[in-house]
């Protein structure tokens, strides 16, 4: 049956809810078994596992993702240069708090919206990581 959603589609999630890597990827438009290999390749990212391997990833999980997804496809960096890049951010001291990466929204969006609305927050989480930089240069 082509189209059918389950029945919890129209409620919304908390955005402090877990996410299915099914979830994740249809968020970030990547396939599932590339959210795994991505597992292998940044140890920052660290999904709750239930029982039969199940994956749950935390906000703060898909934020850094989004964040990976981002760099590896829209900068051009290459695995190993988000890797570096990673690293040199968890080297350096705390700064002020982060702005969040989610923003609540009032009913669903639809799939284009969404996209739209992800390639927005990607351009901001950028522009926010370019200022940092900017900040300790």
């Amino acid at each position: 049956m082509q189209g059918v959603e389950p029945a919890s589609a129209g409620t919304p999630k908390s955005p402090d809810a877990f996410r299915t890597i099914g979830e994740v990827s249809e968020a970030l438009a990547v396939p599932q078994h590339v959210l795994r290999f991505w597992e292998t390749k940044f140890p920052q990212i660290r999904p709750l596992k239930r029982g039969g391997g199940r994956r749950y990833y935390r906000p703060e999980d898909v934020a850094l993702l989004r964040h990976i997804r981002h760099l590896l496809h829209s900068e051009g960096y290459t695995v190993r240069g988000v890797q570096k890049l990673l690293r040199e951010r968890a080297s350096r001291p705390a700064a002020a708090p982060e702005a969040p990466d989610r923003v609540e929204v009032e009913g669903t969006l639809d799939r284009e919206a969404r996209a739209r609305a992800t390639r927005v927050l990607d351009e901001l989480c950028t522009l926010r990581d370019m200022l940092r930089g900017r900040d300790t240069a």
